[in-house]
């Protein structure tokens, strides 16, 4: 299997009046899963519909391989591509969806039994696929995503429709992918999945891309240095804290989240003031608390604050 890299240079896209994308540049690169993930309108379905050739780009490129998608003869060879599950003829069997594809691009029948068994729809193969649900029809894009046995998986929000049990496969699925030296550049707005599952993200807003890092190091930056204190007395305690230069927010009921003083001097604090407390550790940020941080200026789309009346 050739190595495949995912590149996106300089990509540049107007609407009319608005701006989809403004140099937007990243690659995903073979052996790693790449999360790509930013707010509904920051330009993560019109870059994946730019590297498969659907749309075209004012300006910059998108390659597999160092090729654009539209030059290649026979491209499910080389970038396998499930942006929209629902894209298939309702009274087509899941099998003979995949059967027309594969003549397309030159392949047997046999390559189509087999990932019809490897996304777990043997037993559904020869149903109409408009009687799928949309966790089948989920499965059903990847196993079509995967017929030419491309170096290269490109998913738009995988996740979607899926059970539990669907998501457990998925993410080991594609761990596994990139085991084998594929790149992987997966679109979702479930964080908890990606930091299970991805080894590098991509963090887009507005057409641009605002962080291109590892996982660990997106967490780390994230967390800096705030400790969580848990106290039966959260009152006092961040009276007494912030009464001492610390900064304080609340991070639950009984828990404090404290910045810009050590743990030891925390301790001291809240000893000094007479404050119970049972629990003084680093704060390990998750993906998602990075994700917002670094997004927070870049939503385009928000709701109003809900006011709940007693």
């Amino acid at each position: 299997m050739s190595d495949a890299t995912i590149e996106v240079a300089g990509l540049r896209k107007r609407y009319g009046s608005t701006t989809a994308l403004d140099g937007m540049t990243f690659d995903a690169v073979p052996g790693r899963v790449t999360g790509f993930v930013g707010p509904n309108g920051a330009g993560k379905s019109t870059t994946m519909r730019i590297i498969l050739g659907l749309h075209s780009a004012d300006a910059g490129q998108a390659r597999i391989g160092g090729r654009p998608y539209r030059s290649l003869r026979y491209p499910l060879r080389s970038l396998g591509a499930l942006l929209d599950a629902s894209a298939l003829h309702p009274a087509r069997s899941g099998r003979n969806h995949l059967l027309w594809l594969a003549q397309s691009q030159g392949l047997g029948r046999r390559r189509v039994d087999e990932v019809i068994e490897l996304v777990g729809l043997a037993a559904a193969g020869r149903r109409a696929a408009g009687g799928y649900s949309l966790g089948m029809r989920q499965r059903l894009g990847i196993a079509a995503a995967l017929l030419g046995d491309p170096p290269a998986i490109m998913l738009d929000e995988p996740f979607n429709g899926m059970d539990p049990e669907g998501i457990v496969w998925l993410r080991g699925f594609l761990r596994a992918l990139a085991g084998e030296r594929r790149a992987v550049l997966v679109s979702s707005h479930l964080m908890s999945e990606l930091q299970g599952m991805a080894d590098h993200v991509v963090v887009v807003g507005r057409g641009r891309v605002i962080a291109d890092s590892s996982v660990a190091d997106l967490i780390a930056a994230a967390s800096g240095d705030r400790v969580l204190v848990r106290t039966g007395a959260p009152r006092e305690a961040a009276a007494a804290l912030v009464a001492a230069g610390a900064e304080v927010t609340p991070a639950s009921q009984n828990r404090l989240g404290v910045r810009a003083m050590a743990a030891e001097r925390i301790a001291e604090v809240l000893a000094a003031g007479g404050v119970p407390f049972s629990e003084l550790a680093p704060h390990r940020a998750t993906l998602e608390e990075a994700y917002f941080d670094l997004t927070g200026d870049a939503v385009e789309y928000r709701a109003a604050p809900t006011e709940v009346t007693p």
